[in-house]
């Protein structure tokens, strides 16, 4: 019997075995070189189209194999939209749903792409899984740290690709930058600092209630968050800034760039996380979550600092976002446009006469380099060879769980104290009231 697409993406044993020396090349150059017969097509469908949930599925479309079989969204203008540029990208015609329930019932489908609000993550990530699809799901995981616990056992009984779309995971100077981290050559490593200062993210202004936008199912867009009459400012992109739907920027892009000091690291959990911030900036605007912030976390051997701001750009280093791993003998810093080392100086009678490490000149993000359709190539594969991916369930998780300690922390106004172990802070009840899931109405959080 020949081996199919569905055949070889369901059976994870012959996969395995199969896997030679092309599954090592890219899977956009593989397919190009070689051309793709309709029964080795990829099908994916997309649950939330508006913004990343369709950058990413562009970025996927970039590879020959993919095809797009589906799209869902609760906002029916935006879903006719995408269908049409998904015709127009493609010449196929994806069919369309108001329910992601009915999309994953697709058999035709072999993964979705999740790029719903946060607090959408756990139930369709879940589900998405136990009905056997592979998943790319937006970032962060989870808008909780106990969902992010499920989602990962959900990957893990269902024996699912899970990818999340931290995909600096992917990019060649990040994996660079952490190399020489873990070469030794920094020193001991006492602090890392982490920050994103965004200069494109405006106040929001106040704006009162109002009917929902025809054709936007908003019952369904709430889901399993508070019921609460219709806002533009809580809809589309700015549902990040409300604690029902979000995080705010510490789970937008803190769990990008958090990421990277754990992967350097090798860290996992914190002791300890005291924050303190608030709408400094702008205090009268209409987001809950802060314009300012700074958390402080004591891991066993070494300090985190993360800082965020919006509406300014200068932040350490003069960067708008990065990682300094700072080291006795000197600091590397990475952000997405390459990384650096700024060596300590060797004194002898409080003179400088040397460096205390090698000089060497900056390393630059490659020229036309996509993070972003390196990430979902290593999805496409990891498919294929049931690998598991560079961002998998609990490198994602990680990133998530230390984000909204952050948040809780600040959020309660004390320090906390992690037990990594049960997934718990000690004894604060506030707190770990702010570690569980809130779901409202019908929708209930899923058992794995």
């Amino acid at each position: 019997m020949p081996v199919t697409r569905r055949r070889f993406l369901t059976d994870s044993t012959a996969a395995a075995a199969g896997a030679g020396a092309a599954s090592m090349l890219p899977t956009a150059v593989r397919t190009r070189a070689q051309g793709v017969s309709p029964s080795d097509k990829v099908v994916v469908g997309v649950i939330g189209c508006n913004g990343m949930g369709f950058s990413n599925l562009r970025s996927l479309l970039r590879m020959d194999e993919v095809e797009c079989g589906a799209l869902c969204d609760v906002d029916a203008g935006v879903l006719e939209r995408r269908r049409r540029d998904v015709e127009e990208m493609t010449s196929v015609t994806p069919k369309v749903y108001g329910d992601y329930r009915a999309l994953l019932e697709n058999p035709d489908l072999d993964a979705v792409v999740i790029g719903t609000p946060d607090h959408w993550h756990c139930l369709q990530m879940v589900e998405a899984c136990e009905a056997g699809k592979d998943v790319y799901c937006e970032k962060p995981l989870a808008n909780s740290v106990e969902e992010s616990r499920l989602m990962v056992a959900a990957a893990k009984r269902y024996d699912r690709i899970v990818q999340l779309g931290q995909w600096q995971r992917s990019g060649p100077h990040w994996a660079e930058a952490i190399d020489f981290v873990h070469s030794g050559k920094l020193g001991r490593i006492r602090t890392v600092r982490a920050w994103a200062y965004m200069n494109w993210l405006p106040p929001v202004p106040n704006v009162p209630d109002e009917p929902a936008p025809e054709g936007v199912d908003y019952d369904m867009w709430l889901g399993p968050a508070p019921k609460r009459p219709f806002n533009r400012n809580r809809f589309h992109f700015n549902f990040r800034w409300y604690w029902d739907y979000a995080g705010g920027l510490m789970t937008d892009w803190g769990v990008h760039i958090i990421d990277i000091v754990l992967w350097g690291m090798q860290a996992t959990a914190p002791n300890s996380i005291a924050a303190s911030g608030g709408k400094l900036a702008y205090p009268d605007d209409a987001q809950e979550t802060p314009d300012t912030l700074t958390a402080l976390y004591e891991f066993d051997d070494f300090l985190m600092v993360w800082e965020q701001a919006t509406m300014i750009e200068l932040g350490p280093f003069q960067r708008s976002h990065g990682v300094a791993f700072v080291g006795n003998n000197g600091t590397l810093v990475v952000d997405r446009q390459g990384w650096e080392i700024f060596p300590e100086e060797k004194l002898e009678n409080r003179r400088p006469v040397a460096w205390r490490m090698e000089t060497r000149p900056p390393v630059a993000a490659a020229a036309g380099q996509r993070g972003l359709d390196q990430h979902t190539a290593n999805f496409v594969d990891c498919m294929k060879t049931r690998r598991q991916p560079v961002c998998n369930a609990e490198v994602g998780s990680l990133a998530a769980v230390n984000a909204h300690l952050g948040n809780i922390a600040f959020r309660t106004g004390a320090k906390v104290h992690w037990d990594g172990a049960h997934m718990t802070l000690k004894d604060n009840d506030a707190a770990n009231a702010l570690v569980k899931a809130q779901y409202d109405g019908p929708w209930k959080l899923p058992r794995v």
